[in-house]
């Protein structure tokens, strides 16, 4: 078990950036909340707990690398950042605003701690597994995570990369799969269904673990089993809820690509600051 100080700021932290991932959709009119909302406290858990990276030296070397291969997620990520230091919180304000540097997906040129530019789905495996094995061929010692969605799993290049990642014997490398079962059409059960993504993986030679996506506990020990397994990357299924902290978005596939209207932004933000 985590100990409750920590335990209580990665809470905090959590609140902070869905606060701002629902202000930064609101103000743009435009975004991604829900699946945003779903990953929150995987990268919350990422960024404050578990990656080691340098806000003042973004780029350096042997730090660990992510890439959100669910780039329209974005506004989770910028949040993540903005609240770790990397630019100012601010700057989250300009959100999908013309000349903006935090587009509508991330951009690994323009926005300090993006290690790879994403949103055309299914390649951020195939990136990460590159990063991965330069790793191992520079005898580097950081990781590698990357975060999938569970409806862009019906990809097939990520098979196809997935493949790659047992053959190259990637250890340095935990996969990430936010699994909220809804994509913009509905249930991903329903369009195309990847179950059981935790036997696929296994099938292709990865350590599986399957988690509650909000369980900063369960997140944590995933992680450090993901470290210690040898010779097989590893796959972190995360069972989350799309839309999460907000009860009119939870569970509801509606809010995959929509911004709250003024009402609905007031009723988000009390419950976010009441919760």
């Amino acid at each position: 078990m985590i100990i409750s100080e920590k335990l209580n700021d990665l809470q905090n932290k959590a609140r902070n950036i869905r606060r701002n991932i629902v202000e930064m959709v609101y103000n743009a009119s435009s975004g991604h909340p829900g699946g945003s909302l779903s990953v929150t406290d995987l990268l919350t858990t990422l960024y404050f707990s578990e990656l080691r990276v340098d806000t003042n030296n973004p780029k350096k070397e042997d730090r660990d690398r992510l890439v959100l291969s669910k780039g329209h997620c974005s506004p989770a990520l910028y949040s993540s950042l903005a609240e770790k230091g990397f630019f100012p919180k601010e700057d989250l304000k300009n959100f999908r605003k013309i000349d903006s540097y935090l587009q509508g997906h991330p951009d690994m040129k323009k926005i300090s701690g993006v290690d790879m530019t994403s949103g055309s789905l299914g390649q951020g495996l195939s990136v990460a597994n590159g990063m991965a094995l330069a790793g191992k061929l520079d005898k580097k010692d950081y990781r590698v995570y990357c975060i999938l969605g569970d409806g862009e799993i019906e990809e097939g290049q990520i098979w196809e990369a997935a493949m790659t990642s047992s053959h190259y014997k990637l250890d340095n490398l935990c996969v990430i799969v936010d699994n909220n079962n809804l994509q913009i059409d509905g249930k991903i059960s329903d369009v195309m269904s990847p179950y059981p993504i935790d036997k696929k993986f296994e099938s292709f030679g990865f350590k599986v673990v399957v988690i509650d996506g909000h369980n900063f506990d369960q997140i944590l020990n995933a992680f450090e089993i993901a470290k210690k397994t040898k010779e097989i990357p590893t796959a972190i299924i995360a069972k989350t809820i799309k839309g999460k902290g907000i009860s009119y978005m939870e569970n509801q596939a509606g809010w995959h690509g929509k911004a709250p209207n003024e009402e609905e932004y007031n009723k988000a933000l009390e419950e976010l600051i009441n919760g």
